[in-house]
């Protein structure tokens, strides 16, 4: 029986990958706190877990919607990472603009930046958990 190793894990791949990727949005928010004229940027995990899933459907079918690079100077640019196949979208600020422009509320960002890394931290679990389970299944099978 042939193991499929994208059924185990990608989920959960899927999840850290685009969680790493808001990771790096909400960081560089932070760091343009002070910035003047600066949009505070997301990503919607939820759209991006779903296109990602489709994704993963379609090559699983045979059938992958990614685009490969045949020469070095196609697709310029990572066309992996999730800034490249998601939107932005810029935050609706819920405090008044201050005058200079810039919609970053740090004490949110900070929420946002926590929350995301605990649900990172669940992902790198659930994945640590079905890497073990696969382990052991494997050990104990040829016993």
């Amino acid at each position: 029986m042939a193991i499929n190793l994208d059924k185990l894990v990608g989920f959960h791949a899927s999840a850290l990958s685009i969680r790493t990727e808001r990771m790096e949005v909400i960081a560089g928010n932070l760091a343009n706190a002070n910035t003047p004229g600066y949009k505070a940027r997301d990503i919607d995990f939820n759209k991006a877990m779903q296109s990602a899933m489709r994704e993963t459907s379609g090559s699983s079918t045979g059938h992958s919607s990614k685009m490969v690079r045949t020469n070095e100077r196609h697709l310029s640019g990572n066309s992996t990472s999730v800034a490249a196949n998601f939107d932005m979208q810029y935050r609706i600020p819920t405090q008044p603009d201050t005058g200079d422009g810039n919609t970053v509320e740090v004490q949110a960002e900070r929420n946002r930046f926590l929350d995301n890394g605990m649900r990172y931290q669940a992902s790198l679990e659930f994945l640590n958990g079905k890497v073990k389970g696969m382990k052991k299944a494997l050990s104990s099978g040829g016993q």
